[in-house]
């Protein structure tokens, strides 16, 4: 007999910045956050290091920033999109201010903006240097667990979306760990998916490798219209250390005059573009890239920029560079292109709707025309924050009287047999799959060998397949 669960709680998949913010915006209204791991970990948005991009300086505005934000994206970016999500920016700030985040301020207290590529001036909201998504997570994850309005069960994957008569109605889950159970359904009125993106499909990735593109898939085998799933952004500076994880040399270095050298220690960005470094992520990403092929290891010099300063400005990447054997302070670092971020994902409005009744999408996993084809540093824990605050205004406002003012928790229980987890052996070989033949560099005979190799993985992974997908209109 399949075991069912049911909630008049609205249930949150995922529990990274953009499903928190939702979580909190929907409160005194009972919602259900489930995670695959406890809240804080796992997820994408705790180990950004950039920050958060928003128009905070007197000589700035957001028409500025969604200035950037277009020029940034290709050609590809949705204007309105850009302009009203850039113009939220201040009061997310705000926001997090009022939960008590420690941004980083001067002595008259004013924010210390960082400056990264492609931004026409220091916008980058930074928290502890370079620590920005886990203290920002740690902020979140506090005011959740403090929410008598919000239940989180933690150790749980969520397998498929559940549909009655056309609206998602519920979600199928699995225990994240141990031996398998059999699936248990929860009934509920809505779903709010905040899934993360998808760079760990690929062999080599900034992200926790377990962030697979599993939201965008369950949502596309339920119906939901995709946009833009070819968009995917490579990091051009990752630390070039052998590993699937590949730790994050965050952009601000290069903002704060770091530079990118070949091994005879010349400055090959002078020659790929009038920015140089401060170029947008795509060009920089693919002239490093060409580095690697060439066989001139890139380097990342931030000994003259920074010197002993790294120590203290970017905690987290002298961690990560002595970690590796690397003394950044001393010796450039050795870096590589590394999946980072989808820019493409299930389509949504600015309400965070999809073309599923019943399904609202933020985050990551959304695609909702912000970002183009290129994403503009620290623009992704913007949107998150501002569309998970807009898909919670949306879900109370269409639930209205149904969503209850109180709700008793849920309480789940597994019953052994359930199906296996993926052959790691085949995950793996999709990853490799990716990331020879639709990365940093494309072409059609890399396409058609993915394909080709497509079938046979397919017998021990579930890859969405036939999905619907929509290219936006060119602005």
């Amino acid at each position: 007999m399949t075991a069912a669960v049911e909630t008049p709680r609205v249930v949150i998949v995922g529990a990274g910045i953009a499903a928190l913010s939702a979580a909190l915006a929907l409160a005194p209204r009972p919602v259900l956050v489930l995670s695959p791991a406890p809240l804080g970990e796992g997820c994408s948005s705790a180990w950004a290091q950039g920050g958060i991009a928003a128009a905070m300086a007197a000589d700035d505005s957001p028409e500025a920033h969604a200035a950037d934000t277009v020029r940034a994206g290709a050609g590809t970016v949705d204007p309105e999109v850009a302009h009203r999500i850039t113009a939220s920016a201040r009061a997310r700030i705000e926001d997090l201010g009022r939960l008590g985040i420690p941004f980083d301020r001067d002595g008259s207290g004013a924010y210390l903006l960082g400056l990264e590529a492609a931004h026409s001036t220091a916008r980058i909201v930074k928290v502890k240097g370079d620590q920005s998504g886990r203290e920002v997570m740690a902020g979140l994850v506090a005011a959740v667990r403090a929410a008598p309005s919000v239940q989180v069960v933690e150790g749980v994957r969520v397998l498929r979306l559940h549909k009655v008569g056309g609206r998602v109605a519920g979600v199928w889950v699995n225990r994240a760990e141990d031996a398998p159970v059999q699936p248990v359904l929860i009934a509920c009125p809505a779903v709010l998916l905040a899934g993360g993106g998808a760079a760990g499909l690929f062999a080599v990735t900034t992200n926790p490798p377990a962030i697979r593109g599993e939201a965008l898939g369950m949502a596309a085998r339920a119906g939901a219209v995709v946009a833009d799933a070819e968009f995917v952004q490579f990091h051009p500076t990752a630390l070039d250390i052998g590993g699937e994880y590949a730790p994050l040399a965050t952009e601000a270095l290069r903002g704060a005059g770091a530079t990118l050298i070949d091994r005879a220690g010349r400055r090959f960005m002078r020659d790929a573009h009038p920015d140089a470094e401060l170029a947008p992520r795509d060009v920089v990403a693919r002239a490093v890239f060409a580095q690697v092929q060439a066989g001139n290891r890139p380097l990342l010099d931030t000994r003259s920029a920074l010197g002993a300063r790294i120590r203290d400005d970017f905690p987290a990447v002298y961690a990560g560079c002595h970690r590796a054997g690397v003394d950044p302070v001393t010796q450039p670092i050795p870096v590589a292109p590394a999946a980072h971020y989808h820019m493409g994902g299930v389509a949504t409005d600015l309400r965070g709707r999809c073309s599923l009744p019943g399904l609202w999408v933020c985050g990551e996993a959304a695609a909702t025309g912000l970002h183009g084809a290129n994403r503009l540093a620290s623009n992704g824990l913007l949107e998150a924050l501002a569309m998970g605050r807009a898909a919670a205004a949306d879900l109370a406002a269409e639930l209205g009287a149904c969503m209850a003012a109180d709700a008793p928790q849920i309480a789940l229980h597994w019953q052994a047999g359930g199906p296996p987890a993926p052959d790691p052996e085949t995950v793996q070989a999709l990853r490799r799959v990716m990331t020879d033949h639709v990365g940093v560099l494309r072409e059609a005979g890399g396409f058609a060998m993915r394909w080709r190799r497509l079938p046979a993985l397919r017998r021990s992974i579930p890859i969405a397949t036939g999905c619907r997908t929509w290219r936006r209109p060119q602005p």
